[in-house]
C-alpha cells in the first residue's frame, strides 16, 4: 500500500502488482527514491481528473526514468477512485506522472493494440482518501507556465510512502 502526503491531507492507494506488476513497481521506485515529495498536482480537471507527478512548485518538470511498456489491456477500468500512467500520444510513454479518476472515464480504457486504442494503464485504486482527492478536484485553476488547469494555490505532494509489503 502506498500513503500519499498531500497539504490537502492523505490519500492511501492499493497498488495493483499482480494485473499490472511493471507499473507499479514503476510507481514504487520513483516512490521510493523520492522523487514525488515535494511535486504537484499541475493539472485539475474538475468532473474528470487530478493530474501529478512530474513538476515541482517552480512548474519545472523533473527530469526521470525511461518510459514503461504500456499495460492496460490487462488494467482495471478508469472508474472514479483509479489511479492510472499519464503519457503523451506515444501509448508507451509513461514515466512518473499520474492522474487519479474522480469520475468513470470509460473512453480511456483499453480497446486494442493500436496506437489511439491503448488507453491508459490503472495500476491502483484509492482505498482512503477519496474525499482528499474530491477536495483536489475542486480547487480553483489557471494557465501557468503554457500549461492550462494549473490549481492557483499549489497543491502538494509532500512525501509518498510504502505502508507495507507489496
Amino acid at each position: 500500500m502506498i500513503l500519499m502526503h498531500t497539504n490537502y491531507g492523505d490519500i492511501a492507494i492499493k497498488l495493483d502488482t499482480e494485473n499490472t506488476p511493471k507499473t507499479a513497481e514503476n510507481f514504487i521506485s520513483y516512490a521510493k527514491s523520492g522523487f514525488y515529495d515535494g511535486t504537484i498536482f499541475h493539472r485539475v480537471i474538475k468532473g474528470f481528473m487530478i493530474q501529478g507527478g512530474g513538476f515541482n512548485q517552480s512548474m519545472t518538470q523533473k527530469p526521470t526514468q525511461n518510459p514503461i511498456q504500456n499495460e492496460a489491456s490487462k488494467a482495471k477500468k478508469n472508474k472514479i477512485g483509479t489511479i492510472a500512467m499519464a503519457r503523451t500520444s506515444d501509448p508507451h510513454s509513461a514515466s512518473s506522472q499520474f492522474f487519479i479518476n474522480v469520475a468513470d472515464n470509460h473512453f480511456l480504457d483499453f480497446k486494442s493494440p493500436q496506437d489511439e486504442g491503448w488507453g491508459y494503464c490503472v495500476f491502483g485504486e484509492v482505498v482512503d482518501g477519496l474525499d482528499i482527492v474530491t477536495k483536489i478536484s475542486q480547487v480553483q485553476t489557471t494557465s501557468r507556465a503554457g500549461h492550462a488547469d494549473v490549481p492557483i494555490e499549489d497543491v502538494i505532494i509532500q512525501s509518498v510512502e510504502m505502508v507495507d509489503a507489496q
